[in-house]
Order: C-alpha cells, then sequence, then structure tokens
C-alpha cells in the first residue's frame, strides 16, 4: 500500500453537516428553512467541485517553528462567502466582545492542547502551523468545514441549526480532518472516506471530553450535541454510543448511521456515505475506550493517533486495513495485554475482522 507523503496533499472540502440531512431540509414545506438549506447544499457542492479540480502537488508542510503554544488567527467573513475575511482577533489578544470569535479561539487551543499534551503534536501538520479560522460565514449558512487551510463557520439559520461554533467536538472534528490530511490522507470515498470522517468524530469527542475532564464513562460520545435548535427532536448530529439515534424529527428526518456491518449502507450519495457509515468504526473506538475506562484520549485515543501516523495505511484503507492497523498498534504500544484484547473486541463486535 502506499502510504501518504506531504507533496500531495489531498485537496478536500469536509463540513460537519451531511448532505443527506441537508437535502432532507431542502425538501422542507417551510420556504424559508427549505432555501437556506439549499443555498447551504450549492455551496457545499461547489467547494467539492472546486476541490476534486483543484491539484495540490509540491506542497510540503508550512514551513514553521514548532510552538508549545498554538498561534491562533480569526477573521469575519461578515456574511459573505470571500475567505479570510477581515481579521479580528490574534494569539495575543485579550476577549472579543463577539462570543464567536472567542468560542473559535478557545477550540482552536483545546484541539492544540490535545494533540500536543498527549500525543506530542505541533499543531495539524507538526510543523507548528498556524490556526485560522473565519466566523460569520455566509447568509444563514448551516455548516463548518475545514477547506484544506483553514477553519469555516456558519452562523446557523437559527431555526434548525445555531452558531457552529457552539460544541467544541465540531472545531475539533474539523481541524482533525486536517491532521489526517497531512498524516494518513484518507481518501474521501467509501469506507476510507468513512474512516476520514470517523477519525474526526473521535478526535473532535476526545477533545471535547479533554477540555472538560471527562472519563469515558462520564462522556456523552455525541458529536455536536448543542448545535441543534432546541424545536429539533434530537441531541446531536451523530451518536458514537448508539449510531442511529442522534436524532429523529419530522424535519430532519432520521438518522441514518449503522452501529455495526450488519446494517452497512451501500450509496453512490455522500461520498458513498462517508457520514453514513462512519458510524461503525466510531462504536468500535467507543465499545474500545470504555471497555478499557478511564480517559479514553490514554489508551484508546493513542491507538488510534498511533494507526492515523503509522505510515501502515493505504490512503484507500478499508474497514479492515485500519482494524488491523490498530491491533498492531495496540500491540507495539501495550503488548499482549488488555489493550490489544479490547481492540480486537471491539472490531468484532461491530463486525469488522481486525486479525
Amino acid at each position: 500500500m502506499d502510504s501518504f507523503t506531504p507533496t500531495a496533499l489531498s485537496p478536500v472540502f469536509c463540513g460537519i453537516v451531511p448532505p443527506h440531512v441537508l437535502d432532507k431540509l431542502a425538501r422542507a414545506d417551510d420556504p424559508a428553512r427549505a432555501d437556506a438549506a439549499l443555498r447551504t447544499l450549492e455551496h457545499d457542492a461547489l467547494q467539492r467541485t472546486r476541490r476534486r479540480i483543484t491539484t495540490v502537488r509540491g506542497l510540503a508542510a508550512p514551513a514553521g517553528q514548532p510552538s508549545d503554544k498554538p498561534n491562533r488567527t480569526i477573521f469575519d467573513a461578515e456574511h459573505r462567502e470571500t475567505l479570510p475575511g477581515r481579521k479580528v482577533h490574534s494569539e495575543s489578544d485579550g476577549p472579543s466582545q463577539d462570543a464567536t470569535v472567542n468560542r473559535a479561539h478557545a477550540g482552536l487551543g483545546a484541539t492544540f492542547d490535545l494533540f500536543l499534551k498527549e500525543y506530542g503534536r505541533h499543531s495539524i501538520d507538526d510543523n507548528g502551523m498556524p490556526l485560522d479560522a473565519t466566523v460569520h460565514y455566509g447568509e444563514k449558512y448551516g455548516n463548518a468545514f475545514w477547506d484544506g487551510r483553514q477553519m469555516v463557520f456558519g452562523d446557523g439559520d437559527d431555526d434548525i441549526f445555531l452558531d457552529f461554533t457552539l460544541p467544541v467536538d465540531v472545531i475539533g472534528h474539523e481541524l482533525t480532518h486536517g491532521v489526517t490530511q497531512y498524516t494518513a490522507n484518507l481518501e474521501y470515498f467509501g469506507q476510507s472516506g468513512a474512516l476520514n470522517e470517523s477519525v474526526s468524530d473521535v478526535f473532535g469527542s476526545l477533545i471535547k471530553q479533554y477540555a472538560l475532564g471527562q472519563s469515558a464513562d462520564q462522556a456523552d460520545w455525541l458529536i455536536g450535541e448543542g448545535l441543534l435548535h432546541p424545536n429539533v427532536q434530537g441531541q446531536a448530529l451523530r451518536s458514537m454510543k448508539a449510531p442511529g439515534t442522534a436524532y429523529d424529527d419530522d424535519v430532519l428526518g432520521k438518522d441514518p448511521q449503522p452501529a455495526t456491518m450488519d446494517d452497512y449502507v451501500r450509496t453512490s450519495r455522500d461520498n458513498g456515505g462517508v457520514h453514513i457509515n462512519s458510524g461503525i468504526p466510531n462504536h468500535a473506538f467507543y465499545l474500545l475506550a470504555t471497555a478499557l475506562g478511564g480517559n479514553a484520549w490514554e489508551r484508546a485515543g493513542k491507538i488510534w493517533y498511533a494507526t492515523l501516523t503509522s505510515g501502515d495505511l493505504g490512503v484507500d484503507a478499508q474497514f479492515t486495513d485500519f482494524a488491523r492497523s490498530t491491533a498492531s498498534a495496540a500491540r507495539g504500544l501495550f503488548g499482549e495485554g488488555d489493550e490489544l484484547a479490547a481492540v480486537l473486541k471491539a472490531w468484532s463486535q461491530v463486525g469488522v475482522p481486525a486479525n
């Protein structure tokens, strides 16, 4: 298998809200609700097309002086769709009067802290990459995304989605797409794309748990909790504990994620179901983390990080490839002990062979 080299970074658009959710909203009876979702869908589709036809070659990790402190800059798009927007906050600035700016700043910092303090990684590229983010993007834009270089947050429509800086795991999820870009560089299609999404959910959840000081048993294992408007019948965008149960709403529809391979969804939509089938490796991680107990970012997180950065994964890695690599990582980190047994059992429970 070809492992990733930082000379061919994938220019992929990665948004936190799946296209199937926005597509459902775009068919809503409420014209304002449908219009907001349709505009978000059209924007995201255009961005995906641009990234497919844009080649990024000969691009090495940006030069920098790795530091133990983040270098964050926040920009304000002022409800336009031009990036990065007007610079409104630098690393050395005090708190802003704009709560969205402050949340973006804090979320970037929480992500930097977990990767540095637990895994020794210096920012997204491991070479001190500045962390840039744009807030107040577009008009009622219902998504947040990593564009290969920076974070972008919409304000939501205040009908289905609230401000996308509210859940710290959304920020961590999107930034982790950057970490994947600079490591395994998993292709954003089919099972490799579902793994790309799942890795972002895993570390997004770990960033939230780390920031809150929660053990695996204390965590809610929800992705995007606090993002949905109170009128929506749902808790979050996804549940790692119980995939398929995050929401069940007349307008939003029902969470379609499977928890095991028995319910694997074969589809040509959403890049082959990357936001749907990610529920399977998500659930495997949840089962591992709760079986091991304690802080999930320690043993379980270290196994997943070692897998992502091992160089053993092909860019088109399938679930079985990733599972076997986690078993190898567990063995390398902890020997033939409880950690390896828990990894093998977790993957077995979701129907993916790991040995």
